[in-house]
């Protein structure tokens, strides 16, 4: 018995040393290594870049909608790019657009002894109606932000800071057109902010005049066509946004704000001044024709956001300009027809000059205020609005009758020269003003089945208060024939639109 022990003991350990020695030969496992380290400084989605100390994160979304009565990425029907499709005719207007939109954003942050520096860029390709074909592998690419933030400056492409609220972008689906907002288009800029404590902070910001002279312009009475169908029109500025090839300015847009960002929301006062000076006198403009005195428009605007309880969120923004006439509103003109017979239409301005005289600068303001209340996690609604209203003082409007057919006979302002607006012929009983007005309201219910992905509707109602109300003839436009006493008068346009949207990180 203690023989049969001993020879199983012996076998157990030669086992034993076998085994050991083959462990040993084998080659050891290594410790499995982090190749993408999670950054928790800046939020969640950050990463730090391999073998750095930068922490980067990746964004972007995805986005379909399809616009009934609007265009050009929810632009409505006879708004300003949009203009043309407000005839309203087989040929010219399509009931039915859409936009197919990728976009993706690089967020690059490091720390450093001067604070965060970041880096920030977005960009995107588009396939968008009625400017775009969808058939092909057509798309346009595009960009919005590209900035550079150190040490409290901002340079590069961001949003203006003159803009304070608006519900576009956040809370709407449609191109909102009675606010001056860069949200959707971003502006070229070199700011500096100063943080002064508990949620208050000053920028002062030099920013690029185009963004918003594209919305209007200082126009000369005596070129043919300065105000035409279509919302055409034919600025005489200096300095800047003349033709292309030939963009730049002399002067800046320089824009001041103070606000205050605390956990109830926010709320801020900015201002600008702009350079609204015009080219030379005549057409076609000549050095030897001289030209108006420099001139300088201004803005004021004041808004604030609210956040509410359960996730609700009320804003507003006031906005008062003379001569800067974008910063208030998106919308460079307008032009729906009701039939042949009935139109409304006009024109925003910076200012208007004639042959000798100064420049008149436009006056401008606006309002508007939105309400978004949080049904549960899954469902959200918004409701909003906004007005706009501009006007030419009595200088102005006399320097543009005077070139207006028919305004001698019907507004007895004398010509001071060949009629330069002829889309249309004043007629007896008009309003001989130049003034309008247009207001918006909607509404914007979205599902979010699940996270990041919004699957909404909204439905969009807009009214235009016309310049030059009354009777009048109208020119041909296109299949819209010439029209013997016809009527221009105050229109309006029912819009939708539907979209799906899948976001990843911001």
């Amino acid at each position: 018995m203690k023989m049969v022990k001993s020879l199983l003991l012996g076998t157990v350990a030669g086992l034993v040393a076998v085994a050991g020695a083959q462990a040993a030969d084998m080659p050891v496992k290594a410790a499995p290594v982090q190749y993408v380290k999670i950054c928790t400084l800046y939020g969640d989605g950050f990463y730090y870049i391999p073998g750095t100390d930068t922490c980067l994160k990746l964004g972007g979304y995805l986005r379909v909608q399809g616009e009934y009565n609007m265009g050009a990425g929810g632009v409505v029907i006879g708004s300003g790019n949009e203009a043309g499709q407000g005839r309203f005719t087989r040929d010219l207007t399509n009931d039915f657009n859409y936009r197919v939109r990728g976009v993706t954003s690089w967020d690059v942050r490091q720390q450093t002894e001067y604070g965060t520096l970041r880096t920030y860029i977005r960009f995107g390709v588009e396939n968008t109606t009625p400017t775009n074909s969808g058939g092909g592998s057509t798309a346009n690419p595009f960009w919005d932000r590209a900035f550079i933030q150190f040490a409290g400056f901002t340079v590069g492409r961001s949003q203006s800071f003159f803009d304070l609220f608006t519900y576009g972008g956040a809370y709407s689906y449609h191109n909102v057109r009675v606010s001056g907002d860069t949200g959707a288009s971003g502006q070229n800029l070199w700011g500096y902010t100063a943080q002064f404590g508990n949620g208050f902070s000053g920028t002062l910001s030099l920013e690029d005049p185009i963004n918003h002279r594209n919305n209007s312009g200082v126009f000369d009475v005596t070129n043919p066509n300065f105000f035409n169908f279509n919302a055409v029109g034919l600025p005489d500025n200096a300095f800047d946004n003349q033709a292309a090839g030939v963009f730049g300015f002399r002067v800046p847009d320089m824009v001041v704000n103070l606000r205050v960002d605390q956990a109830w929301g926010f709320a801020g006062i900015s201002a600008v001044l702009h350079n609204a000076s015009g080219a030379y006198y005549n057409s076609p403009n000549n050095v030897n024709n001289g030209h108006p005195e420099d001139k300088y428009g201004w803005a004021l605007a004041a808004g604030a956001k609210f956040n509410l309880q359960g996730g609700d969120m009320v804003g507003f923004n006031v906005c008062y300009a003379e001569g800067d006439a974008g910063r208030c509103n998106n919308e460079n003109a307008w032009q729906i027809y009701n039939n042949s017979n009935n139109v409304g239409l006009a024109w925003n301005s910076e200012g208007v000059f004639g042959t000798g005289t100064q420049i008149e600068l436009t006056r401008t303001w606006s309002a508007l205020a939105a309400y978004e209340h949080i049904w549960n996690p899954k469902w959200r609604t918004a409701i909003g609005g906004g007005y706009v209203n501009v006007r030419y003082n009595d200088a102005a409007t006399n320097l543009i009758l005077s070139r207006t057919a028919g305004a001698a006979a019907a507004c007895g302002v004398p010509a001071s020269g060949a009629a330069t607006l002829t889309a249309v012929t004043l007629l007896p009983g008009n309003s001989c003003s130049p003034n309008y007005s247009y207001w918006e309201a909607y509404t914007r219910t979205q599902w979010n089945p699940v996270a990041q992905l919004d699957i909404g509707m909204e439905v969009l109602y807009m009214h235009h208060d016309t310049a030059f109300k009354g009777p009048a003839n109208l020119a041909a436009n296109v299949s819209r024939p010439a029209v013997l006493a016809g009527v221009i008068d105050d229109q309006n346009v029912w819009s939708a639109m539907f979209r799906w949207q899948r976001n990843f990180y911001p």
